[in-house]
Parts: C-alpha cells; sequence; structure tokens
C-alpha cells in the first residue's frame, strides 16, 4: 500500500511547476548512512515492475519487490525543521516494515527519520 498525504502532494506540485517537470516520482531504496539504508524520492518513468499510485494527476511509483518489503509505505511532508533535521521542511517516508540492514542510533534523529 502507498499512502501520499494531501501535503506531500502539494509540495510535489509546486516543484514540478516550478521546474517544468512531467516525471513520475519514484520511491526507491537509497544505501548507506549511518542508520543504514532509507527510503528516497526522484523523477523517473514507469517500469513494467512497479506499483504505481496517481494522485491529484502525479504518478507516485514504487518497485513492487519494495512494496513487499516495506510494507505499507507513506510519503509527508513536514512543514519546519521540527525533529527531522531539515531546514525549512522536507519529505518524510516511513514504511510499516524496518528496512533491510536498518541500524537504530547512529548520528540521531535526523538520519533516522526518512527526512529527504
Amino acid at each position: 500500500m502507498l499512502e501520499i498525504t494531501e501535503l506531500a502532494v502539494k509540495n510535489v506540485k509546486d516543484y514540478l511547476s516550478q521546474n517544468n517537470v512531467t516525471s513520475a516520482i519514484r520511491i526507491s531504496l537509497m544505501s548507506g548512512g549511518c542508520s543504514g539504508p532509507s527510503l528516497s524520492l526522484s523523477l523517473d518513468e514507469a517500469k513494467d515492475s512497479d506499483l504505481s499510485v496517481v494522485k491529484d494527476g502525479i504518478s507516485f511509483l514504487i518497485d513492487k519487490g519494495l512494496s513487499a518489503t516495506c510494507g505499507a509505505v507513506k510519503v509527508d511532508f513536514a512543514e519546519s525543521s521540527g525533529g527531522c533535521g531539515c531546514s525549512g521542511g522536507g519529505f518524510t517516508i516511513s514504511c510499516e516494515k524496518p528496512l533491510p540492514g536498518a541500524r537504530s542510533g547512529g548520528c540521531g534523529g535526523s538520519c533516522s527519520s526518512g527526512c529527504c
């Protein structure tokens, strides 16, 4: 399951409009970091192996295998730096199941929050 909040959709739409971009938004696994792998957002085109959710005209993509690994995935937008360490706000991506190789702790809350 892929949940995209209204605030996340609004901020993605603003970004796409400001940059004249029409690509879909991919949720993918990013390796490394002090707390292990994390989820990230990028611009991409759909593939046969993707699960796709269209919300307010924007396609959000996640590989079916990653979706099975993560369980339910939620993309949101934090308006301020409150706890995620992003100045001015940023996207947060959380998943129901722990990511393979994820570690707790490391370098504090800014690495484990999923803010990008």
